[in-house]
């Protein structure tokens, strides 16, 4: 690690500018997509999710190297940014419901099309509710198109969706009723709660076994008693980062899997189930200003008792962990800052004014959007800069 961190050090301190700026390892992240690639059901096909990675280079990159056309999406802007840029071959399914404004907003502000994606056929609008079904039943008459909707299934999580037979039943009689204006394109059911439960609640294995039956029995519903809208493409979407590696099983009723944050995994998804990934990014940030021990305010005169190596960083507060060089720490005496953080170093540590500190984001969808660009790396060397997503 400390050859790494110190070669990555010495490169940024010879790039152009020196800001806080988010790296990608793009060798590292080749590992992890050799792994999901190795590890994927032969009967799942693989969906990337786009708000773990917000970044149109870095999407395209794993759709190329994963062999996949399916994304799956949770915000209207990134939809209207992505929708230029894709190609008839796409298939997005929606993340989470989308306020009906916010689909209608979509489809009345297009932008120019020219790679032939047709945003009325190929996007599966996500609906929780009978409520919801009608509202896009009504989009769909005032645009004079048929859309797609997925239904979102209620598998354990309870963060909404259909949680019975007999609610799913009404709502498959309201889509029949309906079929000029809508389709039933499958089912969505997101299980992070499997991996997450405190074992003493319920074991993995049990949470794991009750969201796939319940999700067996909406299958068998729809087969048995709605068979006219059964299709043989139907998206049967589950799983998540920190599921997938369960979902290789034969037994699993998915056939559509969506995973983002294991491809550069953030801290947050140091979990059993993602032992075998790797942390392919990265929060590099200068020194500004450094001391040979901590200086309070208030507290000069006992300086000499705060003898830990301090330095001053460029920015601070972000949702992430200090990763290098070892032993790094925020001090909280001092407090945080989205400015100037004061951090603590070893005291036998070399580093000085303009050399590079390391941390690990919490999170990739949110943390990677504080930053103005993505820094990829190969071999070591900073490669040409990747954009981000629209975010408004």
């Amino acid at each position: 690690m400390k050859t790494y961190f110190n070669s990555l050090n010495k490169e940024l301190k010879n790039y152009q500018r020196a800001i806080p700026c988010l790296l990608v390892d793009l060798d590292i992240l080749d590992k992890n997509i050799a792994h999901t690639i190795n590890n994927l059901k032969e009967s799942s096909s693989l969906r990337i999710v786009v708000k773990s990675l917000p970044s149109l280079e870095l999407v395209n990159y794993l759709l190329k190297n994963t062999k996949t056309t399916n994304l799956m999406v949770f915000h209207q802007p990134f939809l209207t940014n992505l929708a230029t840029h894709l190609s008839s071959k796409n298939d997005v399914l929606l993340g989470k419901p989308m306020p009906i404004k916010t689909a209608d907003y979509f489809y009345q502000n297009l932008p120019k099309l020219t790679n032939g994606f047709n945003p009325y056929i190929q996007i599966q609008w996500l609906v929780d509710t009978e409520k919801r079904i009608n509202e896009y039943i009504s989009l769909a008459k005032k645009l004079g198109k048929k859309l797609r909707l997925n239904i979102e299934l209620n598998v354990g999580l309870h963060r909404g969706g259909f949680s019975s037979l007999k609610e799913l039943k009404k709502a498959f009689l309201l889509i029949e009723k309906n079929l000029d204006y809508i389709s039933f394109s499958g089912f969505m059911g997101y299980d992070p709660h499997v991996v997450k439960l405190p074992r003493i609640i319920r074991s993995q294995k049990k949470a794991f076994q009750l969201a796939n039956s319940f999700y067996k029995d909406c299958k068998n519903l729809l087969s048995n008693e709605f068979p006219i809208l059964w299709e043989k493409e139907l998206t049967f979407n589950g799983a998540g980062s920190p599921t997938f590696d369960l979902h290789k099983v034969q037994s699993s009723p998915i056939n559509d899997i969506a995973i983002g944050s294991c491809f550069v995994k953030p801290s947050n998804f140091d979990i059993p189930t993602l032992k075998d990934y790797f942390p392919a990014s990265f929060i590099a940030t200068p020194i500004l200003k450094s001391y040979i021990n901590t200086r309070i305010p208030g507290l000069e005169k006992v300086k000499f008792l705060l003898n830990k190596k301090s330095a001053f960083i460029y920015g601070g507060f972000w949702k992430a962990d200090y990763y290098y060089p070892k032993g790094i720490k925020q001090n909280n005496l001092f407090g945080a800052s989205t400015n100037q953080t004061l951090v603590n170093l070893h005291k036998n540590s070399v580093l000085g004014v303009d050399d590079f500190i390391f941390l690990r984001p919490h999170q990739s969808e949110a943390v990677f959007l504080q930053f103005g660009e993505i820094l990829p790396v190969r071999n070591g060397k900073i490669q040409k800069p990747w954009s981000l997503l629209q975010q408004y």
